[in-house]
């Protein structure tokens, strides 16, 4: 069974696409990016509290589909400059303390809305 996944405690798409999908016993979460869902702004400042947005973005799908941070078994992440690599993983171990999923983590050119990074989860559901 696939389901889509949705909550207005995260940034709605901006795009064609669904927020997460559940698909059998995993969730499979859009990318997030430091969007406040109560205001459709960019969390404003450096690499740590653009991750920290989009890392509570991503726990409010994860809280939807009835999961925390421990149920992700893989990360994609996506900065907009690699120089910023460990003040993003300073907060992103914030978020996965002794659960630490498999991840990539890669520079990219430029990010939607030209924000500092992305984070893409999967989780399993059981």
């Amino acid at each position: 069974m696939i389901k889509n996944i949705s909550t207005d405690k995260a940034p709605a798409a901006i795009g064609p696409y669904s927020q997460g999908i559940i698909a059998g016993d995993f969730l499979y979460a859009s990318g997030q990016i430091p969007i406040i869902p109560e205001t459709g702004e960019i969390a404003q400042g450096d690499i740590k509290v653009q991750a920290k947005q989009a890392l509570e973005n991503v726990g409010a799908l994860l809280k939807e589909a009835g999961v925390d941070y421990s149920a992700v078994v893989k990360t994609t992440c996506f900065l907009a400059d690699m120089d910023d690599f460990a003040a993003f993983n300073m907060i992103y171990a914030e978020y996965f303390k002794g659960t630490e999923p498999a991840r990539s983590c890669v520079a990219v050119k430029t990010l939607p809305r030209n924000v500092l990074c992305e984070v893409e989860v999967i989780a399993y559901l059981k």
